[in-house]
């Protein structure tokens, strides 16, 4: 199957749909709501039409159709028959596909936002998705050509909980790139010997040469949350690389690389909702892995050791942006966006960047503040010697 069309067949159910499926829809009863209806619903109607013909002996379509309409003309008046007709033909035609749907407020907020929820009600519309996605990767190969003529160097840092929709946002990124200047680095656990090096080394193999753009698929600051959440570090490891990474990322921008890192934020239930759908689909089931599963259960020591890490590395010359990515459509616009605004290249056409949504997208401190972390969590995370406030930037 195309992934596209996976992908999209995926996103149908990143936020629940208020419709009911049981209810006519609004736009097919406009037909005769004009008038004092009998029925109020179709279900009303075929229940009043399947009492009629309960009796009915199962004969010839037209010897049955007979019988219907005599115990019509027995049971019912003749503004009954004809209400019941009208609503039998409305929902024919609203099924065959006449009336038009009625237009959704795509930037109607949920009713749980007030309260921290996800801010909108609606997915993304999938065609205004596809047609902005498009412009937004030709600006992106303008903004790749222009990497190239002048060796820039650029890497962009996704990171996020299990599940949080990394790949399908860097996907969205790289699938019309020159694959010759943008590369994806993911890198599986260290062997043995890369364990005895300097913990930056491995991935400073992988940084971008003149004229090309890495974007990583998870990065170094497996050693702030997955290792030490997960047990493959000790907590005095993860301490020494907080102390060092926020230097480690200056040296590299004085280099002349530039650094965007993202942090893609998804709800407990989402994260849920996600990993029940790795396990149910078989084309996905691979994603689910055994890191995975053995973390399903730690979700308030992740949140701990974020918020640590947020602490520690969100800083002026190299600032983390947070998108809330339960709408992946959503999600995926607004991060190319911020790329594209943050680097100024030639030709760049901002009318076809579009605007950053600051619903769903800023800096961890302002968009998410206590998020993360319940009463417990939060003086648990005092054994960790971690206080709110970041003298780093």
């Amino acid at each position: 199957m195309n992934k596209r069309i996976q992908d999209n067949k995926d996103d149908q159910v990143d936020i629940p749909s208020a419709y009911d499926s049981n209810n006519m829809p609004q736009t097919s009863m406009q037909t005769v709501e004009s008038e004092s209806l009998v029925f109020d619903q179709i279900r009303q109607a075929v229940t009043y039409l399947r009492d009629k013909l309960r009796d009915t002996p199962l004969e010839s379509p037209q010897a049955s159709a007979d019988i219907v309409f005599e115990r019509l003309r027995t049971h019912a008046t003749q503004e009954e028959i004809d209400h019941l007709f009208k609503l039998l033909l409305a929902k024919e035609a609203n099924q065959a596909g006449l009336f038009p749907k009625k237009r959704k407020d795509v930037n109607a907020l949920s009713e749980n936002f007030s309260t921290g929820g996800y801010p909108y009600k609606h997915r993304y519309p999938l065609n205004s998705y596809e047609n902005e996605l498009y412009d937004l990767q030709v600006e992106l190969l303008k903004f790749q050509d222009w990497v190239k003529r002048t060796g820039q160097k650029v890497i962009v840092i996704f990171e996020g909980r299990d599940a949080a929709g990394k790949g399908g946002t860097i996907r969205r990124f790289t699938e019309n790139l020159n694959p010759r200047g943008a590369r994806v680095v993911a890198l599986s656990k260290p062997t043995e010997a890369e364990q005895g090096q300097w913990y930056f080394q491995r991935y400073v193999a992988n940084l971008p040469n003149p004229g090309e753009i890495v974007f990583f698929d998870r990065s170094w600051y497996n050693r702030a949350v997955v290792e030490p959440v997960m047990g493959f570090c000790t907590q005095a490891q993860t301490n020494v690389f907080l102390s060092e990474v926020a230097d480690f990322e200056r040296s590299l921008i004085r280099s002349g690389t530039h650094i965007i890192k993202f942090w893609l934020s998804i709800s407990k239930d989402e994260q849920q909702r996600r990993f029940r759908g790795r396990q149910d689909n078989p084309l996905k089931r691979w994603k689910l892995s055994p890191v995975d599963i053995a973390s399903m259960g730690k979700w308030d020591e992740y949140s701990i050791a974020i918020e640590r890490m947020f602490h520690m590395s969100d800083t002026a010359d190299t600032p983390w942006t947070v998108i809330r990515n339960e709408d992946k459509r959503r999600g995926r616009l607004n991060a190319i966006r911020v790329l594209l605004q943050l680097i100024e290249y030639d030709g760049r056409d901002l009318k076809k960047v579009g605007a950053i949504d600051p619903l769903i997208v800023g800096r961890a401190g302002n968009l998410i503040p206590g998020a993360y972390l319940n009463s417990d969590s939060k003086s648990s995370a005092m054994r960790f010697g971690f206080t709110h406030g970041n003298t780093n930037k």
